[in-house]
């Protein structure tokens, strides 16, 4: 699949580089610059998740997300991703790192869910812009959906 992935963008960037070689290298350079800006960040986090999992054994890692801690994975994961503040960039990674583990599909859906919808952290920041009753209800509806989602993975992959 990635290798198909990289011989898809080569051809695009080709036929791009063709219509538009100024603007090809300008996207080019912009992209690389990009890359380089994050890449410091995402190394940092990799190696960070790298040690927690290596010090955090296979075995207590599937007692709290695994398939044998039934509903009890699916509310560890919700709670992990509410009160984390991870950048997408940096969770999707994690997540195939966790795929790899033993971490459901349904888990790992509650997880990113609550991750990005979720921010037990930020609640004051959001109760500034929009009032404290709306951020409790927005987050309480939002841990709910995350959860309904990983239900509905589970189904799905259950019957697919």
């Amino acid at each position: 699949m990635i290798q198909i992935i990289i011989i898809l963008t080569a051809i695009l960037t080709l036929i791009s580089f063709i219509f538009d070689k100024k603007k090809t290298i300008k996207g080019i350079k912009k992209g690389t610059m990009m890359f380089l800006k994050i890449l410091p960040t995402l190394l940092s986090v990799i190696i960070l998740v790298s040690v927690v999992l290596y010090f955090v054994s296979d075995e207590v890692l599937m007692e709290y997300l695994g398939k044998d801690a039934g509903l009890g994975a699916y509310l560890s994961a919700a709670i992990i991703g509410s009160v984390s503040i991870i950048p997408g960039f940096i969770a999707y990674p994690l997540a195939g790192i966790l795929l790899k583990t033993g971490v459901s599909f349904s888990v790992l859906s509650v997880f990113i869910t609550t991750l990005k919808m979720v921010g037990i952290l930020t609640i004051p920041i959001e109760a500034k812009f929009f009032g404290l009753k709306i951020a409790i209800i927005r987050n309480a509806f939002s841990f709910i959906g995350a959860i309904l989602v990983g239900g509905s993975m589970a189904l799905i992959y259950y019957y697919l």
